[in-house]
Parts: C-alpha cells; sequence; structure tokens
C-alpha cells in the first residue's frame, strides 16, 4: 500500500487521540495523552501527531507523541518520541512514510535532532547462542541507518525487558515458575507478609520507599513531585494501581502498575530493608501478577532487563529476581536519533558530556 498523501498532523482532542491508540497495534503508557500532558508541566511541549489513511479520516496509520524541549537561549529545540511511533511495523511502506514524516517535523521545529525508542522487536531470549531474530527487527534497523538514523548513545528507556504472558490459569503460571520463586512467594505468605490494594492516599508513603530505593541501590531519581504528578495522573484515568505489601501493618514494599491496552506494566517498583527476609517483593510481584490478569491483561511487563545477560550488567540482580517469574526475555532495537544538524547534534551529545563529567571530576 502507499501512503503518499499522508502525513502526521497535530490532534487536539485527547478523546480522539486515545481511540486512535485504541485502534493500533501494540499501544503504549508513554505515547497516551496523559503522559503528553505530564510532561507539558516538567518543561517539554507535546505536539500529539497523528496520521490517517485520508484527509479527514477516522483510520489511524501512525501515531506520534511528539515530546518537544527548546534549549535555552537558543532556537533550537530536541525531539523525543518516547516508546513510539505506534504503527503496524511489519508494513514497510508505512515504516517509510513515518520516518519520513518525522525528519519533515524536525527540520520544521528546529531541532538538532528527534529520538525514536519504539517497541520493535530485535530478537527474543536470554542466551546470546540461542537468539531468535525477528525479520521485521532487522529490516528496520537497515532502513533507519540507510536513512541516516543512529543508534543513541543515550537510551533512555530500557532497551530489554520480559513479558510474561497470562493466558495460563494461575495455578499453571505458578507450576511454570522457578521453584525458588514459587517457595518464597509462599513463604512471604506463611511469614505474615499481605499485600493490599492502594489508593493516592498512598502515594506520598511509596514516594519515600522509591527513594530509600533509590539511595540503597544507587540509581538517580527525580524530585519526588515527579513522581507524585505522574502517579496520580495515571491514577486519576484509570491506568495505575499500587500495591503495598505490609508486615503488621507497616509497608515495607510496594508497586505501581500502569495498565494500557492489554498490558500491565510494573512500572515503578520500591521497598525497605525491614523484613525483607519474608520475600515480601515475592508475593508482591505474584498479587501484581494476579491483579493484571483479572484486569483482562494479556501479557505482564516486568518493565527492564539487562543489556548484556552477565554479572557486570548493572540490572544483574534486579534480572535474576525477574527471571524466577518465568517470563520471555525481549530484546527492542532501543533507541535511535536523526541528527538535523549533525555539527549541534555532536556537540550535544559528545562535548558536551565530556565537559560536564570534566567539571563534576574536579569538584570531587
Amino acid at each position: 500500500m502507499q501512503y503518499r498523501a499522508s502525513t502526521f498532523k497535530r490532534e487536539s482532542s485527547p478523546v480522539t487521540w486515545e481511540q486512535a491508540l485504541g485502534k493500533l497495534s501494540n499501544p503504549h503508557p508513554l505515547q497516551s495523552w496523559t503522559w503528553g500532558d505530564f510532561k507539558s508541566r516538567w518543561g517539554w511541549q507535546a505536539l500529539p501527531s497523528l496520521m490517517t489513511i485520508a484527509e479527514g479520516s477516522w483510520e489511524p496509520l501512525a501515531a506520534a507523541m511528539i515530546l518537544k524541549r527548546p534549549l535555552p537561549r537558543t532556537p533550537f529545540c530536541i525531539l523525543y518520541v518516547p516508546r513510539g511511533p505506534i504503527l503496524s511495523y511489519n508494513d514497510p511502506a508505512l515504516r517509510t512514510q513515518a520516518l519520513a514524516q518525522l525528519e519533515k517535523i524536525a527540520r520544521r521545529e528546529r531541532a538538532i535532532f528527534i529520538k525514536i525508542d519504539p517497541e520493535v522487536v530485535k530478537a527474543w531470549g536470554e542466551d546470546e547462542e540461542a537468539l531468535r531474530p525477528s525479520p521485521i527487527g532487522g529490516r528496520f534497523i537497515k532502513e533507519l541507518q540507510q536513512r541516516g538514523w543512529r543508534f543513541s548513545n543515550d537510551q533512555i528507556q530500557f532497551r530489554n525487558t520480559v513479558e510474561l504472558p497470562l493466558e495460563l490459569d494461575e495455578d499453571d503460571l505458578l507450576a511454570a515458575m522457578h521453584s525458588k520463586t514459587r517457595y518464597n512467594i509462599r513463604l512471604a505468605a506463611r511469614k505474615g507478609i499481605t499485600v493490599r490494594s492502594g489508593s493516592p492516599a498512598d502515594f506520598a508513603q511509596i514516594g519515600e520507599m522509591y527513594r530509600e530505593t533509590a539511595v540503597r541501590d544507587g540509581f538517580t531519581i527525580r524530585p519526588l513531585d515527579y513522581y507524585l504528578d505522574i502517579w496520580n495522573a495515571f491514577y486519576q484515568q484509570g491506568m495505575a494501581q499500587p500495591l503495598i505489601a505490609e508486615f503488621e501493618g507497616q509497608a515495607i514494599a510496594a508497586v505501581v502498575l500502569v495498565r494500557y491496552g492489554r498490558r500491565v506494566i510494573y512500572m515503578y517498583g520500591a521497598s525497605t530493608d525491614q523484613e525483607r527476609q519474608r520475600m515480601p517483593n515475592h508475593l508482591l510481584q505474584w498479587e501484581a501478577i494476579r491483579w493484571a490478569k483479572a484486569q483482562g491483561a494479556t501479557v505482564y511487563d516486568f518493565w527492564g532487563a539487562p543489556d548484556h545477560f552477565d554479572e557486570t550488567d548493572r540490572m544483574w540482580g534486579v534480572w535474576r529476581f525477574k527471571k524466577g517469574f518465568n517470563g520471555q526475555v525481549v530484546r527492542h532495537i532501543g533507541a535511535w536519533d536523526y541528527p538535523v544538524r549533525p555539527i549541534l547534534y555532536w556537540l550535544y551529545t559528545v562535548a558536551m558530556p565530556k565537559y560536564l563529567n570534566f567539571l563534576r571530576a574536579k569538584q570531587v
């Protein structure tokens, strides 16, 4: 099929936007109107853009929640399409048209570059020697390279993840897990761990646990108001559900699940150092999986897996925990940049980070 007349056009209606995403394959919450609206409160401008079959048509071909960030004291900006664009990637003509349109938008907006990181599968599997490559992912990578796109040094989202199909009943899901994981789930219940559904009243406490988790595990987080903002926004739209693990009435671990389409994502997790020997996180994950299944989801997304499946990867410990639930490793193509202004792109992505690292080193 040819799409010569199809262009991305700005969409101003959140209802139309969500209806369009609902008709496209594999929509993602980071492409939702709620996410774009949220990011507009944190330094970005949302440019929701739809491509339809024909002018005035209600049948969407592609959607791109483009985020625009102006660069201070310059006429330039950067553009980012988180977990998008959304389209049928098995259609080569549509892939070509969507990329051409995004490149055109980047030039029109005076962007230094535009970044995309669609959930296009590159391969499935953990073992490097036994990967099952995706033909579509391989072809799309070649198309990106031929058009001048570059694999990004700045992978904002997780490139890989672990997905658990939810077609089996609960007993079969448990039976398929590693025996140690199944044992720990049952141990937590025997040792007095309980899990309850939360509400926005719990978000502040979850935020404090999240900050404690970041300090303990050595990763950087944003201000807590950032997380409170998006958790409340998702919750108000029926997209988020907090679950809290407790021992003797004291909250010791929590997750904030994000539901979109037929998928539930374990997008945020937090825990304290208390009662870890009671394995609260194992029971918490199991209850999250049960909740996702009860909502009619077909996939539970563990949201993140190592880039390299060995002990040198920063996510190795997290991976060992997730592996026990017997999900499937899904490797995506990652984030790609289209440098509209190559010299400024080099300054922004190479020279400036080196300079900032130099200044930080001098302060130590």
